[in-house]
């Protein structure tokens, strides 16, 4: 089982490695390409249909080798809707709220028709069994919330398909012990992930834009609830928590900041972790590096005191999450009065 797992892998590893020059190439002839804004990095007319790469590897990867069970075939459904609002998205632009829609018809698809949903919270602040009202929506929100949180972090060179990458490893290796099923959709998502970056990485030739970023962002929230409900690792929901660190922490600072200087939580700006840390100096593929270590530092050091339990774990996470946001508030400061 654990070498079709790896043939998966790499399965699905070479069809997006040898997809993505065709892309490229298309994508250029057909002039179907992302221009520069005040609010992008790159500086050039770059393809933003690498998701097409990513979907062509995990998907012929998983049908051939995956098992269709708990719920694997009803992601894969959502997958495919989402993967043509975001080719869509890519190519001529869709609004916010019919993107919202898909992700709500997908959500459902997972929850009421795979019955993929959090029902514990495995003794966090005291609460155990959800009840069912609660248990759908809370996971409505979780899914929804870390779909948009990783299409959120896709703004460097690198950096969103690094971190998709890893986070797929981590759920992946879990997976290989308690669930079969999902270390498939984990691997083949990883190994389309991998080679993809082999073209995104700095100076990136190709985007993976919203066909990618959606796609893989709703796999990892699927894998995330599978992961909660297995109920077998020691301190689940922080150790979840810690895989999705760099998303999950960027989102909500940024929603934060719009909030207090205010704007609208979903209002575009430069204030995510990748901008400010840009904004310190860094070149590039040290902010990747640097974004990459702090998930994995997060990461070791849940699993290493897994025994204190999910609320004194989530506490340091935030407490963590707090101290880098004071960091980058000072070193912004820092720089303005500099100026002045």
């Amino acid at each position: 089982m654990y070498l079709n797992i790896l043939f998966a892998f790499l399965w699905a590893l070479v069809v997006s490695l040898f997809s993505v020059p065709s892309i490229i190439h298309v994508s250029h002839t057909k002039k179907l390409l992302d221009e520069p804004n005040h609010r992008t990095i790159h500086a050039v007319m770059t393809p933003r249909l690498g998701g097409l790469a990513i979907f062509a590897g995990f998907m012929s990867a998983i049908t051939i080798f995956g098992q269709f069970r708990e719920g694997v075939q009803h992601l894969l459904a959502g997958c495919v809707l989402l993967f043509f609002i975001g080719a869509k998205d890519d190519v001529i632009s869709v609004s916010a709220f019919k993107k919202f829609f898909v992700q709500m018809v997908a959500t459902g698809i997972v929850m009421i028709m795979g019955d993929v949903r959090i029902s514990s919270l495995q003794g966090f602040l005291g609460i155990y069994e959800l009840e069912v009202g609660i248990s759908y929506a809370f996971t409505f929100l979780v899914i929804v919330g870390i779909t948009n949180a990783i299409n959120l972090i896709d703004g460097l060179d690198g950096l969103a398909g690094t971190i998709i990458l890893i986070i797929s490893l981590c759920f992946g290796t879990y997976f290989c012990f308690y669930s079969i099923e999902y270390a498939f959709v984990a691997f083949c998502l990883a190994g389309g992930m991998l080679g993809f970056l082999r073209y995104n990485i700095y100076k990136a030739r190709i985007f993976m834009g919203d066909t990618g970023s959606l796609v893989s962002g709703f796999v990892i929230a699927v894998m995330s609830v599978k992961f909660l409900e297995m109920n077998a690792v020691p301190s689940a929901p922080a150790t979840a928590v810690a895989v999705l660190f760099i998303p999950v922490f960027d989102t909500l600072r940024a929603f934060v900041l719009r909030i207090g200087n205010g704007k609208s939580p979903f209002a575009p700006d430069r204030n995510h972790l990748h901008h400010r840390f840009l904004a310190m100096g860094l070149p590039q593929i040290m902010v990747v590096v640097l974004m990459l270590m702090l998930n994995l530092l997060v990461v070791i050091s849940t699993i290493w005191f897994s025994g204190a339990g999910n609320t004194l774990l989530l506490v340091s996470q935030i407490a963590f999450a707090v101290l880098i946001s004071v960091f980058l508030e000072f070193q912004r400061r820092k720089s303005v009065y500099a100026k002045v």
